[in-house]
């Protein structure tokens, strides 16, 4: 033994020492430590903050939730920072993050140390990252860890270079020739880093603009988000980038928050609880859109991984945070993953949240890429909603080279540029309507499929029907049938004569046709099939609405 003990260059007084660290070694394994969230019950001096919301929120937060009718609720009441520095207090314990909306703060620390928060006269309950620790019993399958894909990535007229097809495939440069680029609307971006984006050129119109609006590194508790992990640089980029005849992003013209939610070090549901904590500030600082690239379905300790019964939108935290976000009136979109291909290969969370837009890829052909995750989500809903060009996506690196990458990771903030360019244009809508209209003009909206949901987006039809939505007045007393029509289409409820205007997907007139009183009748035996729509002017009044040719 002496001699092992030379070999591998260790004395017999150095043998104690190690004794005594192999001892402590497991000492902590018996005592290691766990990860949960702990639920407060009440929250203090609620109607104050209610009474003067200002306090909690932005002057453009509150227009946000004005605009579109959301009252303030208790979720909006900062969480008692008196709980929070209690449990922080509690031996074995650490706070790593804080929810003003689910009311709760995520805890590492010892088994024993948590349930003893249980206790505590304003805990609600505690719930484990590994369900089977807690009080209720709930078990879990405990899967073998592997090597996890953190933040899905696998592998006027614009000078739109390269980048000309994964807009035009939205429609989004007809948008952009009508100066809706995003310009007014805000877009928090959540993700693992931006460095260089201070200094390289593709950058540099948001600089020279101020539309970086400011951020904050969640992970290490400072406002130095230009650092870490290079992937929210090149998530940016395709929304904000600008490099003539190179690259040009879907919301050029969007003022942005960076925001680092993402350890790319390590796996750990602590991330959620940044993610749900950065959301908060989005919605405080009055932000319209929250694009998050990042998903999460198998952590490190795989006593804490989700199984696909998880992908209801109810049972992770993250997802729950990003309904109440869309609940005060922002639209969050969120990539769908890339485990297309992989052994569990649906959507991963935030992605399965009920109200998340949430966006898988297309090949530049727009037929679907393997890697993408599909739907639907574990209690049937279409998922993912809509799709994007997510293979071979133009964007920038962190030298200012503009190259390629794939991931649904780029899919997802394409598409959120778009949404904020379209919001820009019929700035009058709420994020439920918003959304809406994107779902309705993709291609597979009546046919929805698992691998690309209600499939790409049209955003010049999804505006045009938002335009003539918004357009309507008083005007509900013609009735049109029938609808699909082939031929004639008769008009009940004219007074007088009228005229009908009749719009392609683009918002072009293509067809003006005068209805004498008497004959209400029009005429389409020449058109091609297809959705149009259609605008009858009769005295004062006015209908607008959408027309089918079978």
């Amino acid at each position: 033994m002496e001699n092992n003990f030379v070999v591998l260059g260790i004395d017999k007084n150095a043998m104690g020492k190690f004794l005594l660290f192999f001892f402590m070694l497991a000492g902590f394994y018996g005592h290691s430590q766990e990860d949960a969230w702990v639920y407060f019950n009440a929250k203090a001096n609620a109607q104050t903050y209610l009474d003067n919301p200002l306090t909690m929120l932005s002057q453009r937060a509150l227009d946000r939730r004005t605009n579109q009718n959301i009252p303030l609720d208790f979720k909006d009441v900062p969480i008692n920072q008196v709980c929070v520095d209690a449990v922080d207090a509690a031996e074995d314990i650490v706070v790593k993050a804080k929810s003003k909306w689910l009311n709760a703060v995520h805890v590492r620390g010892t088994v024993d140390a948590i349930n003893l928060l249980a206790a505590l006269s304003f805990v609600d309950h505690v719930d484990f990252a590994d369900n089977s620790l807690d009080v209720s019993g709930k078990n879990t399958v405990h899967k073998q860890p592997h090597p996890v894909n953190k933040t899905m990535e696998t592998l006027v007229d614009f000078p739109y270079g390269n980048s000309a097809n994964q807009i035009q495939m939205l429609n989004g440069h007809l948008l952009h020739q009508q100066n809706y680029t995003g310009s007014g609307k805000i877009i928090a971006v959540l993700d693992a880093g931006f460095p260089e984006v201070d200094v390289v050129q593709p950058f540099a119109r948001l600089r020279d603009n101020n539309q970086i609006l400011g951020g904050y590194n969640f992970v290490d508790r400072n406002d130095d988000y230009y650092s870490r992990y290079s992937h929210g640089t090149m998530v940016l980029s395709t929304m904000g980038g600008y490099t003539e005849n190179q690259l040009v992003g879907t919301a050029p013209d969007a003022s942005y928050y960076l925001f680092i939610t993402e350890d790319i070090d390590s796996e750990n549901p602590v991330e959620e609880s940044l993610w749900v904590e950065a959301a908060e500030t989005a919605d405080s600082l009055g932000v319209d859109v929250i694009n998050s690239s990042l998903g999460y379905f198998e952590y490190d300790n795989p006593a804490y991984s989700y199984t696909y019964a998880d992908m209801n939108g109810t049972t992770a935290f993250a997802s729950r945070g990003a309904d109440i976000a869309f609940s005060r009136g922002m639209v969050v979109v969120v990539s769908a993953g890339n485990s297309g291909a992989t052994a569990n290969p649906h959507i991963g969370v935030p992605g399965d949240a009920i109200n998340a837009l949430t966006v898988g890829a297309v090949k530049a052909d727009e037929s679907y890429a393997s890697f993408s995750s599909i739907g639907p989500s574990a209690d049937g809903r279409v998922k993912p909603d809509v799709m994007a060009q997510g293979q071979s996506a133009v964007l920038s690196d962190t030298f200012g080279d503009i190259t390629t990458n794939s991931g649904t990771s780029f899919s997802g903030p394409i598409m959120a540029g778009m949404v904020a360019s379209f919001w820009q244009a019929v700035p009058t809508l709420t994020n439920v309507q918003v959304v809406q209209f994107i779902k309705q003009s993709a291609d597979l909206f009546a046919n929805p499929t698992t691998q690309k949901g209600y499939g790409i987006p049209d955003f010049q039809l999804a505006l045009t029907a938002a335009l003539l939505s918004v357009s309507q007045n008083t005007s509900t007393n013609f009735v049109l049938w029938p609808n699909p029509v082939q031929d004639k289409l008769f008009i009940a409820g004219l007074s007088e004569a009228a005229e009908m205007r009749l719009y392609n997907s683009l918002g072009q007139c293509i067809s003006v046709q005068q209805i004498a009183i008497g004959d209400n009748t029009a005429h389409f035996g020449n058109l091609e099939s297809g959705v149009y729509f259609y605008k009858i002017v009769s005295g004062n009044k006015t209908q607008s609405g959408k027309l089918i040719k079978s």
